[in-house]
């Protein structure tokens, strides 16, 4: 009775694996066999249902097969877009560039030239995050309007390109303020110039410039004392170019009052080392205070620095 039982289990088993194995076999079978036509076929077939990733699986093993066929420039074009739709951009960038680099001529060349690009504009992440694919999204952008200066997708790249810059300008924003925040003012000098100087059209430039002064005022309150007099002076150059240039902004008020700070900061700091020039203890105590040492760049030359 137990063996009787035990074959009737094994028997079940059996069955179910045959048809496990049954329903899975069409497509296993259509991937290993060397009907390339066949495949073809079936790939185009599953990309037109949207079941992409079987269509994938084929157009995978087909691509080493076709390449240097006529039918090639079909089947990269499908293999490209597979991936697309599968949203896998960095394989399908890949593909359309290279679709385009190897048929030039081909009237799909500037579509998967745009969309190659398209994929670097899609990859490209929130402002906090490294901005890596956003720059080489750019860069594939600003190309592709190189080489198709009349296609119709020239307005809609301009504006990715648009929308990439805002990111960065946003990224380069809020990396100048958070060194403000922390404290580092000369580090904030610097950003707040060097943001000012690759987004001249930013709407964040009053601001910016307002915080410049804040930020340049608080390094010299840090500095060497033979250092402030020229430091803070810097500051009042700086908020007298503000008030000049913003008559009506909200921040009018602040950066007066930074330059009537300054002005008296200029005036203790002279009366501090004059003591100091009398008096070689109290010059040697002013002396091991600060750890400040060197000069921000002017507004007027904004040339890139490196944060010492």
């Amino acid at each position: 009775m137990f063996k009787k039982l035990t074959r009737i289990f094994l028997v079940g088993i059996i069955a179910v694996s045959v048809l496990a194995a049954g329903c899975k076999s069409q497509y296993d079978k259509l991937k290993a066999s060397n009907d390339n036509a066949k495949k073809y076929q079936e790939a185009i077939k599953y990309y037109n249902k949207k079941d992409y990733a079987k269509a994938l699986g084929l157009f995978e093993d087909l691509a080493p097969r076709y390449r240097g066929r006529t039918e090639a420039e079909d089947l990269f074009y499908y293999y490209a877009y597979t991936n697309y739709r599968l949203k896998d951009y960095t394989s399908a960038r890949y593909h359309f560039k290279n679709f385009a680099d190897s048929y030039p001529s081909s009237p799909r060349a500037e579509e998967c030239r745009f969309i190659a690009a398209y994929c670097f504009y899609l990859d490209s992440p929130i402002y906090s995050l490294d901005q890596e694919n956003t720059e080489k999204a750019i860069e594939a952008l600003q190309l592709f309007i190189n080489l198709y200066p009349k296609s119709d997708r020239v307005t809609e790249a301009g504006k990715l390109i648009q929308n990439l810059r805002d990111k960065l300008e946003q990224k380069a924003y809020a990396n100048a303020k958070l060194y403000l925040t922390i404290g580092d003012y000369l580090s904030a000098v610097i950003a707040f110039n060097n943001t000012l100087r690759e987004f001249p059209d930013t709407k964040y430039a009053e601001e910016l410039e307002y915080l410049t002064i804040q930020a340049q005022y608080k390094y010299a309150g840090i500095s060497y004392e033979i250092k402030q007099q020229e430091r803070y002076q810097q500051a009042i150059d700086y908020a007298e170019q503000f008030t000049e240039k913003y008559p009506n902004s909200k921040f009018l008020k602040s950066a007066n009052d930074y330059i009537r700070d300054s002005r008296y900061g200029i005036e203790r700091n002279k009366r501090v080392l004059a003591q100091a020039a009398v008096d070689r203890k109290f010059a040697e105590k002013m002396m091991s205070k600060d750890t400040t040492k060197t000069t921000p760049p002017s507004i007027k030359d904004r040339t890139f620095q490196k944060i010492p």
